[in-house]
């Protein structure tokens, strides 16, 4: 017998799209690794949970715990952006994409590393770059929404 096909797309990913499989899970590796930094830094400085930032009226190393934390924690304020880029302009530029995704996975380990010395200007050595690697992002996901309604 045949089967009626249902009115609407039929999405196909192309082979490629793997890639971006990849380096999305290569994200969550970097944000366990930076999980792990912040329970060790928790445990240096002597912040307890729930504390999510520490107070400097408090404690004498909080400026160096909520640097390591706000590190993680702008890591994953952004994830939600990120993933979502990946995933939907990676359905049209598979490689492109997991190209800027890896690229902005390694410039947050270095925004990372860099917000976790305690200064807080050095997340932006390296780290900056990432945003060059969002735009590109935003620019593949317009094109694949541009892509659907032509």
């Amino acid at each position: 017998t045949k089967k009626k096909k249902k009115a609407g797309m039929e999405l196909v990913l192309p082979k490629e799209y793997g890639y971006v499989a990849l380096v999305l899970v290569f994200y969550c590796f970097l944000n366990f690794w930076m999980a792990a930094k912040v329970g060790r830094a928790r445990k240096r400085f002597n912040v307890p949970y729930p504390t999510l930032y520490a107070l400097e009226s408090e404690n004498k190393e909080a400026k160096l715990f909520n640097c390591v934390q706000r590190g993680h924690q702008n890591s994953l304020e952004m994830m939600p952006i990120f993933f979502m880029l990946m995933m939907l302009g990676g359905f049209r530029h598979p490689c492109t994409c997991a190209v800027l995704g890896a690229l902005y996975t390694v410039t947050r380990f270095f925004y990372f590393k860099g917000y976790s010395t305690g200064d807080p200007q050095n997340r932006l050595t390296i780290g900056k770059y990432g945003f060059l690697a969002l735009l590109g992002l935003m620019v593949s996901t317009i094109s694949f929404g541009v892509s659907l309604l032509l």
